[in-house]
């Protein structure tokens, strides 16, 4: 028997027993969170929270899975923050004041962005608890912050599995007394390499502690690692991937090449109607080199990856949130925890690696009540993947065209399902606007080539071949954002070939000097 059809036989709170959509006092939480909850604005429980907070409130083992953007975040939060309450009222749990015995509430996250997020998670709803003490330790910033934190009393503590195991092994965290375990992403933190790191983090932690685990599938090893971890879980299953999102709106486009997608997307993003962008990269490269272009024709953008510096991506996602960046270029890995309502456009530049990635990807938008549109930029050899995220999301993925740049090649439709194809066009005219793109529409010749073969094709596989130092902007991200040219500027960088405004190819121009446009983050010497 797999683990999953177990999982499934679990006992489980339905829906009819604590409908979505009840008060928040119905869920049993203390009035002080109640009231931090009611402050934030939302106006009832989701479905997730509504049937896993009465479970978790009851201290049982749960495994819950359940979409990007569903709440779930505050689905384990509300819980810890009330057994932290619970055990300041109990006598016998009751710490001397000063005592240093390590946090009540662990949290595992695969992401230093979404650990970020669930701490800050922790400080909204947990405004009203007085003295509540909330850390979060990550790996890519130094250790002095993190060591001082870890000194003094703490309620709960947020961390990334590496960075946890190595203040565990020297000392510096303690995790003896730890009365409840979250994992969230699990299924993510496996891919990422860490199921050896949170075995040996779970068996630092008490026997008897309360264990939540959140995940999109409880299959195959996440299932397995849930079953050494929990002791009889309820399961809790909302929002499978194959439900609709009903707020978000999917288009592909189909290109001939790479010049041809990168015509699109700029044509995409001269848009009135995107208010701030994600767009999607295969590779930490690909994301540095997009949004090096994207910054040369005028964007406020910058890009974001596990391979920058903690404190750049901080104030990274701090100019997302703020409205200094309109677009931002990422990975996967990256953009896990971000949570940003006024993101209206998620485009996938380039493909993810399994479908799964899709449905997190598009979680981005169409949050906080609002809608969305997740644009696919295709070209033909990611056929397979296409067919492979529709057959996992059991949806079709509306096939669409920018207006000026449709593809001159026949859409595959080969071995596609009967699904629907009649959306209307995106966007105004080709080539008008307001970055001057490619003027007169896109021009390939009939086997989707591009009309300037003879120059570098800009795309994911188009710097891939070039040594770090030959890139636009050396080994470093661009990350500038603000007054309209965004990118980071390395006047290092060897003069070639001028690269031409609204065309794909062609080597990088030199660095140009931008009064008054301050480059973001600091300005470092070349290696």
């Amino acid at each position: 028997m797999s683990f999953d059809t177990h999982a499934d036989q679990m006992p489980a709170q339905s829906p009819e027993q604590i409908p979505a959509g009840s008060s928040f006092d119905s869920l049993g939480l203390a009035p002080e969170i109640v009231r931090a909850i009611t402050h934030t604005g939302y106006p009832s429980p989701t479905d997730v929270q509504a049937r896993a907070v009465p479970l978790a409130l009851t201290g049982q083992d749960l495994l819950v899975s359940s979409q990007t953007g569903s709440g779930k975040t505050a689905a384990f939060v509300w819980p810890a923050l009330q057994r932290i309450i619970d055990a300041r009222n109990d006598p016998e749990k009751r710490r001397a004041k000063g005592q240093v015995a390590g946090p009540r509430v662990l949290v595992l996250a695969p992401t230093r962005e979404l650990a970020m997020q669930v701490s800050r998670a922790f400080t909204v709803y947990g405004h009203g608890v007085a003295g509540l003490r909330v850390a979060h330790v990550v790996g890519g910033v130094p250790y002095h912050a993190q060591l001082k934190a870890l000194r003094g009393p703490l309620d709960v503590l947020i961390a990334t599995p590496g960075r946890l195991l190595d203040l565990m092994g020297s000392g510096a965290a303690i995790v003896a007394q730890a009365e409840m375990l979250v994992l969230d992403e699990a299924d993510r933190m496996l891919d990422m390499g860490f199921i050896d790191d949170i075995t040996l983090i779970a068996k630092a932690l008490p026997e008897k502690r309360q264990t939540l685990m959140f995940s999109a599938t409880f299959a195959g090893n996440v299932g397995q690692l849930a079953k050494q971890l929990t002791r009889d879980p309820q399961r809790v299953s909302v929002d499978a991937h194959t439900d609709t999102h009903a707020s978000i709106e999917q288009r592909l486009h189909w290109a001939d090449s790479q010049h041809h997608k990168h015509a699109m997307l700029e044509q995409l993003l001269t848009d009135r109607g995107v208010d701030q962008a994600l767009v999607f990269t295969s590779t930490q490269r690909d994301a540095d080199d997009l949004a090096w272009k994207l910054g040369e024709i005028g964007h406020s953008v910058a890009a974001l990856h596990g391979g920058m510096p903690q404190g750049r991506r901080n104030r990274v996602l701090q100019g997302l949130r703020q409205g200094q960046l309109r677009v931002l270029v990422a990975t996967d890995v990256a953009a896990r925890g971000i949570d940003v309502p006024t993101i209206s456009h998620v485009i996938n530049y380039g493909l993810p690696m399994k479908a799964e990635d899709y449905v997190h990807r598009i979680g981005r938008t169409g949050r906080a009540g609002r809608t969305g549109l997740a644009i696919t930029l295709a070209e033909r050899r990611d056929v397979g993947m296409i067919r492979r995220i529709e057959r996992f999301t059991t949806q079709p993925i509306a096939i669409a065209v920018v207006a000026g740049f449709e593809p001159k090649m026949p859409t595959p439709t080969e071995s596609r399902p009967a699904f629907g194809r009649g959306k209307p066009s995106f966007g105004g005219r080709g080539g008008h606007g307001p970055q001057g793109g490619f003027k007169g529409g896109y021009q390939g010749d009939r086997n989707g080539g591009d009309r300037h073969g003879g120059e570098r094709q800009f795309g994911e596989r188009s710097f891939n071949d070039r040594p770090v130092g030959d890139r636009p902007h050396g080994d470093r991200a661009p990350g500038g954002f603000g007054g309209g040219q965004g990118a980071f500027r390395d006047d290092s960088r060897s003069a070639g070939a001028p690269y031409e405004r609204g065309h794909g190819g062609g080597a990088p121009r030199p660095a140009r000097a931008f009064a008054g446009k301050p480059a973001f983050g600091p300005r470092r010497t070349p290696r």
